[in-house]
């Protein structure tokens, strides 16, 4: 019986951790059709196949010169309630 009790207050403390939305973990996955997908950027996944990553990571200094030179005209992503 403390171990139901202990279980259920372990499980009220996630809850309420979750409820309150803090930042998300994120986590790799490899998809069904073999792609590698991103949680916890946003509402969904982010999932591209291997070679579409390697691509992406190798423009990693320009989407950040990008990123600079252009940072008057981004929005910052509203928190989720």
């Amino acid at each position: 019986m403390e171990d139901l009790e202990a279980e259920l207050k372990r499980l009220r403390i996630e809850n309420e951790k979750l409820k309150k939305g803090g930042t998300r973990a994120i986590n790799l996955k490899v998809a069904e059709k073999g792609g590698l997908s991103v949680y916890g950027l946003g509402r969904f996944p982010v999932t591209l196949y291997k070679e579409q990553w390697l691509k992406l990571l190798d423009m990693a200094e320009t989407i950040r010169q990008f990123l600079t030179e252009n940072a008057a005209k981004f929005k910052d992503r509203e928190p989720r309630e």
